[in-house]
């Protein structure tokens, strides 16, 4: 039994799939030997690799409280942020295997290009759209505001987008990211512009192109229900908007 505050240690093997675009013609994976706490995080085995290993290991990370959204990975063939996936909720008696997302154009190492996801996201005009010009506070009521609470969580990791077997194999997919992005805004009653938006997600590319497969669901690290708020979007295609 172990004794009292002390944590336990382990060495955990790293699987990483490389890639540096002036050196290599295609990906190859890495083994690294890392040791590290059970309270440790994904993320801390990256930075000792790259801190005490190799300096050329390139992945992105910036608030590493599951806030900022820049690590998400594929670790052991899941999308998941890296500062929020624990050691000790792991098998570590066989490798983690980490990897970057995919869909998106690999860059280097775990950095892909966001900028198509981004794109996807501008395109359904996420923001506040309103003629009125209230003298003070545009209230809504908490029935009003629980109707799109869920899609207000996104932290735009890009997690639910790299997770769908659809956007993997057709790259004009708005993806559920944009999609999520537009639920918020369309369910909004202070909102102006939903059926602009619904309309740019009943073309070929939008909400039609979903398969309800629930990948994206489970991906998300902030809990979205994002298959739910895909089926609400195709529901106010079909029957109108009801807030």
């Amino acid at each position: 039994m172990p004794e009292l505050g002390v944590v336990d240690s382990f060495t955990v093997t790293f699987i990483v799939r490389r890639f540096n675009p002036e050196t290599d013609q295609e990906a190859y994976w890495e083994n690294f030997e890392v040791d590290l706490y059970s309270t440790d995080r994904v993320l801390d085995g990256l930075h000792k690799i790259k801190w005490e290993q190799d300096g050329s290991l390139s992945f992105r990370r910036s608030c590493a409280h599951g806030i900022c959204g820049s690590d998400a990975m594929r670790i052991n063939g899941r999308n998941r942020l890296a500062c929020k996936t624990l050691i000790k909720d792991l098998d570590i008696s066989k490798p983690v295997y980490v990897e970057a997302i995919k869909g998106l154009p690999l860059e280097k190492d775990l950095i892909v290009d966001m900028e198509p996801f981004f794109a996807a996201y501008r395109e359904v005009q996420p923001f506040l759209q309103s003629t009125s010009k209230p003298e003070k506070e545009n209230l809504q009521s908490p029935e009003e505001r629980a109707r799109f609470d869920d899609t207000t969580k996104c932290i735009l990791c890009a997690a639910c987008t790299t997770s769908c077997p659809v956007f993997w194999t057709d790259g004009q997919y708005f993806g559920p990211a944009a999609i999520v992005a537009a639920h918020r805004f369309i369910f909004d009653s202070r909102d102006e512009a939903a059926q602009v938006r619904l309309d740019i997600l009943n073309s070929k590319e939008g909400v039609w192109r979903c398969r309800t497969t629930f990948n994206c669901s489970e991906a998300c690290p902030r809990g979205i229900e994002v298959t739910r708020a895909i089926s609400e979007v195709k529901q106010a295609t079909i029957t109108g908007l009801r807030r």
